[in-house]
């Protein structure tokens, strides 16, 4: 086996950040492009190191006429590496960026479940954490948008999904697929322009490398990385304020999404605004079926300091706030 410095890299990152444990079952999922024929040669590579099990996923979303052939492929690669591999095809075509992505999820969580996976690994880099900063910066949000792509998220119970190429840019990716001879499969549907994610890709990161900064995409990976660490920081604090202002613990917290509830405004109004509309989004993520609103977010945030008697109009599903005394009472 070569070892590169993206081999070394790679290690490196998996050891330090604790992405995975020795002798795990790791599922890879593969779609045959260039970021995730990096990341399984990578995961192959080190798999002896490790005592990983490894096990790759394709999923058809079944909206390209090459989808079958591509699957094919992917599924010849899993032969020739002596690799575990498992195929799911959707019902029917999704079109849907956001529904393919919902749909895939569910797809390998169902794979990782019924063959005993702990992890599913996917090949996300510091490209694509660059662009979802900009696709969702460009969109309107706050920093929980511009640090999406996490190294590690919790998918369902006992399987994580884990990104070990953040780091990595998708030219990287390209290079390592040169130079060890990985048969790519190109995907036409990352050329049309008619996806919002591919003119980030095609033009407006190729304008900004050549008119800012050439290394615009690790330099955004690096600023998705420092909103992730501080995140965390405020949504645990926002959590703490939450519970404190409805007189709770962690061992109740379960039973905030029960209406009616009451928030002690006195507590609220001793904290930071950021805080307050953390602690507010909160509260409304565990009242309404959908994610709260910046508006639904605001209205309820204004209670803190409202004069008495004060209420929102009616939320999603019927729900009011109002101002009684130093509560505000959700019902």
């Amino acid at each position: 086996m070569v070892w590169t410095p993206l081999h070394a890299k790679i290690h490196r990152t998996i050891r330090s950040r604790h992405l995975f444990e020795r002798n795990q079952r790791l599922l890879i999922a593969v779609s045959g492009g260039q970021d995730s024929l990096c990341l399984i040669k990578l995961l192959l590579d080190l798999q002896s190191k490790w005592g990983w099990n490894l096990g790759i996923a394709h999923c058809d979303h079944r909206w390209r006429s090459d989808s079958e052939a591509n699957a094919h492929h992917v599924e010849n690669l899993a032969k020739t590496w002596d690799t575990s591999f498992y195929l799911e095809t959707a019902n029917e075509s999704i079109n849907s960026e956001a529904a393919a992505r919902d749909w895939r999820y569910q797809a390998l969580s169902a794979i990782a479940k019924a063959n005993n996976y702990q992890y599913i690994v996917t090949g996300h880099t510091a490209s694509d954490r660059a662009e979802t900063l900009l696709y969702n910066l460009i969109r309107g949000t706050g920093a929980d948008g511009l640090q999406a792509l996490t190294w590690q998220r919790s998918l369902t119970t006992g399987i994580m999904l884990v990104r070990p190429l953040l780091e990595v840019t998708r030219i990287q990716t390209e290079q390592f697929c040169q130079e060890f001879n990985l048969p790519i499969w190109e995907d036409s549907t990352n050329q049309d322009l008619q996806y919002a994610r591919n003119r980030i890709r095609q033009e407006l990161l190729p304008y900004l490398r050549e008119n800012f900064n050439p290394q615009v995409e690790s330099a955004l990976a690096q600023t998705a990385e420092l909103l992730q660490a501080e995140v965390e920081y405020l949504e645990k604090a926002a959590q703490q304020l939450r519970q404190k202002a409805l007189g709770i613990g962690d061992e109740e917290d379960s039973l905030t999404s029960l209406v009616p509830l009451r928030l002690n405004r006195r507590v609220l109004q001793k904290a930071p605004l950021a805080l307050q509309r953390r602690a507010m989004r909160q509260v409304l993520q565990q009242m309404l079926t959908d994610a709260p609103s910046f508006e639904h977010i605001e209205k309820l945030t204004a209670l803190i300091i409202a004069p008495n008697r004060s209420q929102t109009d009616p939320f999603p599903g019927g729900a009011i706030a109002q101002v009684e005394g130093d509560w505000i009472y959700l019902k």
